[in-house]
């Protein structure tokens, strides 16, 4: 086990240094001026950013610095969004709130997504699993910025259930998270639909196996084998299925916070692409990224944490 998250950690390493080599050579390849050669910008300062970020200097050596930089944990300072203002207190500003969108909309997902898989294999092929069936797929192919846009319409425009934007509360009170229902329930419906549709398939495979009527015939009542032994087997690859869920979710949240007017990680995001502001856009993208490789390591060790029989590595000693 040691020996394979070692293995794993190295490769997300690598992973990391060819996304941030990518996405470095892209922004500094773009066409225009990285800093603003108008007359606003006082010729001192403009030399004084020049000379930090090695400018004048070719591109491999800007690079060199960059990640000298960053593995010092400095990811620069905005130039043109938030000019002067450290890269890392811009991101954690706005990162409370897209914490808090994506945190209450995997309460949703969790709980709602395993009630309606378990119920549709319980009741596979009945009138109640084909409408839930139908409405899953449906859902899974409408994208979640239309699901958004629909709710804003109906249940903010038309009926007036819920604000149209964010109230701009600084701290989460009940104003602001009611504020948020829409766009959370925007964010859960996917997540909601793919945890359904994937523990409904599994659930209906175990519940035919053998070892099901065995502990039926060892007396176990029809909930006690579905809750001590179907479950638990039709949860290996729900693991890991929630966890790349959770990264499809912070990906709609780029969307969805433009939509709702939430001011998180999409709007600074945006804000620097369109801006120019690439040392922001790196610390994004980095933050991002890690996040990413993060749940891709998690969802590979949770095999073997739901399942203990699931060996990683393939040494002796894992």
């Amino acid at each position: 086990m040691v020996k394979y998250v070692i293995q794993r950690l190295i490769a997300a390493f690598f992973t990391f240094l060819a996304i941030i080599v990518v996405v470095f050579f892209v922004l500094h390849l773009m066409p225009g001026n990285i800093i603003d050669h108008s007359n606003k910008l006082d010729p001192a300062i403009r030399t004084l950013i020049e000379d930090k970020y090695h400018l004048n200097e070719p591109m491999i050596v800007q690079f060199g610095y960059a990640m000298r930089d960053y593995l010092r944990f400095d990811l620069g300072y905005s130039v043109k969004v938030n000019p002067g203002q450290p890269v890392f207190n811009i991101i954690a500003s706005r990162l409370a709130v897209t914490v808090q969108l994506n945190y209450f909309s995997a309460l949703v997902i969790l709980p709602i997504g395993l009630l309606l898989g378990i119920t549709m294999a319980i009741k596979k092929d009945s009138l109640y699993d084909n409408v839930a069936s139908s409405l899953v797929i449906l859902t899974i192919s409408v994208p979640s910025f239309v699901l958004a846009a629909l709710m804003q319409y109906l249940l903010g425009f038309k009926l007036g259930w819920f604000p149209l934007l964010l109230a701009p509360e600084e701290h989460l009170n009940w104003t602001k998270f009611y504020s948020m229902i829409m766009p959370i329930l925007a964010l859960s419906f996917g997540g909601i639909a793919s945890i359904a549709r994937t523990l409904r398939a599994e659930l209906a495979e175990v519940l035919t196996m053998d070892f099901m009527q065995l502990a039926k015939a060892k007396g176990l009542s029809y909930g006690q084998t579905i809750t001590r032994h179907a479950l638990r087997n039709s949860c290996v690859p729900l693991a890991s299925t929630f966890l790349y869920l959770f990264l499809g979710v912070l990906g709609s949240s780029l969307v969805i916070e433009q939509i709702f007017g939430v001011p998180g990680m999409s709007k600074i995001m945006l804000a620097a692409i369109n801006g120019k502001d690439h040392w922001l856009t790196m610390g994004c993208i980095i933050f991002y990224t890690l996040i990413g490789l993060l749940m891709a390591i998690l969802a590979d060790l949770s095999y073997g944490i739901v399942d203990p029989r699931i060996r990683m590595g393939g040494g002796k000693d894992a």
